[in-house]
Parts: C-alpha cells; structure tokens; sequence
C-alpha cells in the first residue's frame, strides 16, 4: 500500500466524485481511478460505489476512511516534526542538567536564550554527572550541563564556560559563624550534609576535606539542594555549596562563608557526544551558549 493511494482515495471521498478529485490532486483522472483499483484489490474489498459519475463510499469504504484519517493526521504530525527538527528556531532541545544548577543557572540561561528564540521548545531530564554522561552516550540527550566539568573522553567532548567558589554554609548558632572566613579544618568535628553518592559535587567536598586531612562524617545526604539547604537551617549539620546556589538564597537561620582553605571551586559547563553531530536546534542553543558566557566572563573582567 502506497501513501499515494492513500490520499487519492480520501480526496475522492471527500469530492464523492473521481474527476472533481483528479482535478484537486492536479493528476489524470485515469491515474486516480488506477491507485483506487490498486488499493481496492490489495484490500480484497470495494471502497466505493459508483452511481453515474459519482461515487459514495461502502461500508467497508467508511471504516477504511475513518482510519485514514487518523492514519493521515499522524503522518501530517510526523512531517510537520521533522520539520520542526530541522528548522533550528523551532525545534526542541533535549537538554539534561543535575540540581545543583537548576535554581539559577539553567533558568537565567533559557530565559536569555528564549528572549531570542521564543518559538524553540525544551525537553529537560535531570541526574547526576554520571547519569547525564550516559544519557548523552545512548542518544537520549543531546547537551547535558553538568558541575564539575569532568575530562573529556573518546566519545564525550566538554566546555567549561566558568567556574565559581564553594561556601560554607552553616547554622547562625555555629561557633564559626561570625568568622570572615573558613579553613576547612575547623570543620572536621561537625557533621556534613553532602549529595548523595554518585553525585561529583559529593566527590568533590569529599576531596576538599582530605586535602586539610580528615574524612568528613556525613550524617544526611539528599540529591535536592532545598533539602541539603533545610537540614542545615534545622541545625542538623553543615554543608559545602556553590556561591551561586547562597547568595541571595541563604536560608534563614544560616549563614554562608568563603572557604579560605583549600580553595574549593566548581567548574560549570557542558558536555555531548562525538559519534553524532547536533541537530539543529541543539547546534543553536550550544552555540549561543557559547556566546552568552563569553559575554559574562568579559564583564566580570
């Protein structure tokens, strides 16, 4: 069965006559009458009954068609898709992101990106790094942004577009809460509220405590900020957190202090894959990214 038939024989179904339809689709009325004879016979059924020079379907031609047009509206969508996949400034991105960027970096971005180009949709899928590296490794996403930026591999290529401190952030009744600021191991005796594990920004607090030579107790861990952030504020530990994710989002009953050693940063950035290039629209927002915070860290200097 042909799509050409198909449509031939909706279009005759809906003129209820075959020279009227021909005229329509802009063909010779024998090629109309052809396909409906094909069709006909590959269906073992007749689809229309002729009366003169019209015709009007039968009942086996009525189901046919109900169907078609559900078959066709379908197809018109799949169409219309591609062609929204193909047209940058009105596709869909897929774009993979963990927590820890989704209060502030990710929304100031899109805004920023959609003030330009309203029309292009997101499809978001949140995780660790390592569950974004595999989402974009098995083509369930195209871009992830990810914090730390980790190596690039044989088939993930990275961007860092900037990197930020860590603060302290500890309860206002905490003995070091009207200090400046914090080496990190006057921190060894309280207890961590960290990410869960499998989570980088987990490692990398870890890592950050052994070089100041002490294994931090965590007593709660949770892969959302809000609850990192409310476990403190409860007095139930201390936590190490992005600026970004602190200033001017402190929770009350908390304080956030500059680490002044180790000197703990984040990398933030990108990542997708080498095996295949980026459709469209993800070319677009990758290479408006680019841009974006190109312009920010120019201002910032």
């Amino acid at each position: 069965m042909e799509l050409r038939q198909v449509k031939y024989f909706m279009e005759v179904a809906r003129q209820e006559h075959v020279t009227e339809a021909a005229f329509r689709l802009h063909v010779a009325q024998s090629a109309v009458s052809r396909q409906i004879a094909k069709l006909e016979d590959e269906l073992g059924v007749e689809l229309f009954l002729r009366e003169g020079r019209s015709v009007r379907l039968t009942h086996a031609g009525r189901i046919f068609y109900e169907h078609a047009i559900i078959a066709m509206e379908a197809m018109d969508k799949a169409v219309q898709a591609i062609d929204d996949y193909l047209n940058p400034e009105a596709g869909k991105i897929r774009l993979g992101f963990p927590n820890s960027l989704a209060t502030k970096t990710l929304p100031r971005v899109i805004s920023a990106f959609r003030t330009q180009y309203s029309d292009v949709g997101f499809d978001f899928k949140q995780g660790s790094n390592r569950e974004l590296r595999d989402l974009v490794g098995k083509g369930e996403i195209d871009l992830a942004f990810v914090s730390p930026v980790p190596e690039p591999t044989a088939d993930i290529s990275t961007h860092v577009f900037f990197s930020e401190h860590m603060r302290a952030l500890i309860p206002t009744h905490h003995r070091l809460s009207k200090q400046v600021s914090i080496n990190l191991r006057d921190l060894k005796d309280d207890q961590f509220v960290l990410f869960r594990t499998g989570y980088d920004m987990r490692a990398l607090v870890i890592e950050a405590c052994r070089q100041v030579n002490f294994e931090p107790a965590v007593a709660f861990e949770s892969e959302d900020i809000y609850t990192i952030k409310g476990l403190v504020e409860a007095g139930l530990g201390i936590s190490l957190l992005p600026e970004t994710l602190l200033i001017d989002q402190t929770p009350a009953g908390t304080v956030s202090i500059p680490v002044s050693v180790p000197r703990v940063t984040r990398t933030v950035g990108i990542i997708m894959t080498k095996s295949r290039p980026l459709p469209p629209s993800e070319k677009l927002f990758y290479e408006f990214l680019i841009k974006y915070y190109n312009r920010l860290n120019e201002f910032s200097f």
